[in-house]
């Protein structure tokens, strides 16, 4: 890995290192491991405070896995992640209890995520009482302007999952992620099973909420005009690794990874008469168990050359704040 961190500016809030997570394959009568998936292998990136980082791929490309990863839902298997100035991989359970109050993440299913049997002001204290904020009059009324932030009303509260809609749900989703004054929010596809009119309400209250508290977020999604309208900076991800970082208007305006190039000539355009070349990718995504040698991408690449079949390309800065992991970046400068 080329890219150097003593480099990045100071205020980031977030530093992935060469963070790597193998998911063990077992088969035979006393499960032994056989072989292992690579989900996310050698990953690096940064993200500054008050800013938000989209990151997008093919489904299976490992993104949700790199967000759990960071909050230690899933343990790592190598690789650090610095958050505030601390290593998130080496804390102990104390230590990482006290951390994860400033670590939250809205879940991508948010039926799946809330305890049918709990009513949802309960749901949404959950973490206040955990933490053990204040008294419980204090973690109600806590409760109770959370729901307000996010359009929801009091006697909501008293109500069950199955009582609400999905863009209902997810609201209760990012309150719950809100109750405990994070600086840090995982936002795991959080829009992607809503009705497009839903999904803008559920964006401008992330988008509120961030100018308000001088949140930050990863906000990991495959939809490219979703990530267009809320992302400050963009990392795409392809099986397991980072192929281009940069600012959001740089990649949609100047994308130099062949493989960002093809996802974005995929994005509908809203106007009939303008056509958009599209680029199309031969064969499937390769299978995580046995990636190809070299640049991950280069089987469906259109432009690979021989060389791209050996040689694994490092992530590096072509210009300033633009990463790319290709061998031939700098033939798409223009």
């Amino acid at each position: 890995m080329s890219l150097a961190f003593n480099s990045l500016p100071q205020e980031d809030l977030i530093q992935v290192k060469n963070l790597v997570k193998y998911f063990p394959v077992r088969s035979g009568v006393f499960q032994r491991t056989t072989a292992w998936v690579q989900a996310v292998d050698d990953v690096t990136f940064s993200i500054r405070k008050g800013e938000t980082l989209g990151l997008v791929g093919e489904s299976g490309c490992g993104k949700t896995t790199v967000g759990r990863t960071i909050l230690r839902l899933v343990e790592p298997t190598s690789g650090s992640v610095i958050f505030d100035g601390k290593d998130v991989v080496s804390l102990r359970r104390k230590e990482l209890k006290d951390l994860r109050r400033d670590m939250q993440i809205i879940f991508q299913d948010p039926f799946a995520s809330l305890d049918p049997r709990v009513p949802i002001g309960e749901s949404v204290m959950e973490g206040l009482n955990i933490h053990r904020v204040g008294t419980r009059k204090e973690r109600y009324d806590l409760m109770i302007e959370t729901l307000r932030k996010v359009g929801l009303e009091d006697y909501h509260a008293r109500r069950y999952p199955h009582e609400f809609s999905g863009g209902q749900r997810q609201r209760i989703g990012i309150a719950r992620a809100l109750t405990l004054k994070p600086k840090f929010i995982i936002c795991d596809e959080p829009v992607s099973a809503l009705d497009v009119s839903i999904q803008s309400q559920v964006l401008n209250i992330l988008k509120d909420l961030q100018a308000e508290n001088n949140l930050t977020y990863l906000f990991i999604a495959h939809n490219l005009s979703v990530v267009e309208h809320i992302s400050d900076r963009v990392a795409v991800m392809y099986l397991g690794k980072i192929a281009e970082v940069t600012s959001r208007d740089t990649l949609f305006n100047m994308p130099l990874h062949p493989y960002t190039q093809a996802l974005l000539s995929a994005i509908p355009i809203a106007d009939p008469t303008v056509k958009r070349q599209r680029i199309i990718l031969k064969g499937d995504v390769p299978s995580p168990l046995n990636p190809p040698k070299g640049c991950r991408f280069h089987p469906r690449c259109p432009v690979a050359r021989p060389n791209c079949a050996v040689e694994e390309p490092p992530l590096r800065e072509i210009r300033t704040g633009h990463v790319v992991a290709c061998h031939y970046a700098e033939d798409y400068l223009k």
